[in-house]
């Protein structure tokens, strides 16, 4: 992982400007260059952004970043989404856009920790089987932990198509942007996904 960046919302100190939206937001005080002024109120306006996608979305993309397998790095991961996001924030085309560049940065985040773990398994001289972490398995509900291990014999893409699509509820072109494929690839994961979780968990019986 490059970035060990952990996104928290800026409190505010007892003389600082108040982010918009708490209720007491005091705007930001004139500079006399407009230019300076109006990147001020767009640096508080992401800030305020960010926060607010921070308390509504940061433990469902834990969450999501668990099941597709990040075990304990799911706090880390979801961590660097949020400074990534935070980078780029002037890039996106619209701050709806926002949570759909989360989730992808969340897969795309999780298959490189995957893709890091199957290398440096083929030069181990054992593999040790991976432990969900204490913080891990309180994100999961009970229903969810019966399948969990089940899901991660997936291949990555089918084990991401299933956990956006009946975890997270997303349509299928919410899926695509996520996994960054097209919706007639998500069809196929989703289908060869189920085929799959079907024979391992009825192999279990």
């Amino acid at each position: 992982m490059t970035q060990r960046v952990r996104f928290r919302p800026r409190q505010a100190a007892p003389d600082d400007t108040v982010l918009p939206g708490s209720g007491n937001a005091a705007p930001p005080q004139p500079t006399g260059d407009p230019e300076t002024s109006r990147a001020s109120l767009a640096d508080l306006e992401r800030e305020a952004a960010l926060a607010r996608l921070f308390d509504a979305h940061h433990t469902p993309l834990l969450r999501l970043a668990v099941l597709l397998g990040a075990e304990g790095d799911a706090e880390d991961i979801v961590s660097e989404a949020f400074y990534e996001l935070y980078r780029k924030w002037s890039r996106l085309r619209s701050p709806d856009a926002a949570l759909a560049y989360l989730r992808a940065v969340v897969c795309n985040l999780v298959r490189m920790r995957l893709r890091r773990l199957q290398v440096a398994r083929k030069h181990a001289d054992h593999v040790v089987e991976s432990v969900g972490s204490p913080e891990a398995e309180v994100l999961l509900r009970e229903d969810q932990r019966r399948l969990v291990a089940a899901i991660r014999r997936l291949p990555t893409r089918q084990r991401e198509a299933l956990v956006l699509r009946y975890w997270l509820d997303l349509r299928e072109s919410e899926i695509a942007a996520a996994m960054g494929i097209s919706q007639g690839a998500v069809k196929s994961h989703t289908s060869r996904g189920m085929a799959t979780l079907t024979r391992v968990m009825e192999g279990k019986r």
